[in-house]
């Protein structure tokens, strides 16, 4: 009869092991659910942009940036960003490139509400996972990757 702390064992590979198997599928809704957020506040500052840059002019005191130029990186990061996330392309850096919004959002705000610095503290987590972890097997680097080392290898005197 197998010992307790075989059983235990045998228990933790086979919970770390489904963990694994479900990390494509969490990378992914991580950046489904992130890339929506953002997407759909550059839509929201797109379509009524008197009153994003009016904005950015009297509540969002963006640090080193003119308020024109940082309504304009802001809003193009919040739109090129998420697509590029979603897709798995260039991987961390979308997710860097968005925390980096997110923290510049926070820090332009003179006074925030509890829940949307909740709102923020998740998103930023969940960036920084991805960040750090990459985007996963179900990207778009993924499935270039071993393709663009193929072709760099049949290249005389290439390198993979």
């Amino acid at each position: 009869m197998p010992c307790l702390w075989q059983m235990m064992s045998s228990t933790h590979d086979r919970l770390v092991r489904g963990l694994e198997a479900l990390r494509p599928l969490a990378a992914l809704i991580a950046r489904l659910y992130v890339a929506q957020v953002f997407w759909q506040s550059g839509l929201t500052k797109l379509r009524d942009w008197d009153t994003t840059l009016a904005l950015f002019v009297d509540e969002y005191h963006v640090p080193l940036l003119p308020s024109h130029w940082a309504a304009v990186l802001g809003t193009g990061g919040e739109l090129v960003l998420p697509v590029l996330l979603v897709l798995g392309l260039g991987g961390r850096i979308p997710a860097l490139g968005l925390s980096v919004v997110n923290a510049v959002a926070v820090l332009s705000l003179s006074e925030i509400a509890p829940a949307a610095w909740q709102g923020h503290l998740l998103w930023g987590s969940l960036l920084a996972a991805l960040a750090m972890w990459s985007v996963g097997p179900w990207s778009a680097d993924a499935w270039l990757a071993p393709r663009l080392r193929a072709r760099l290898s049949a290249r005389p005197g290439g390198r993979a």
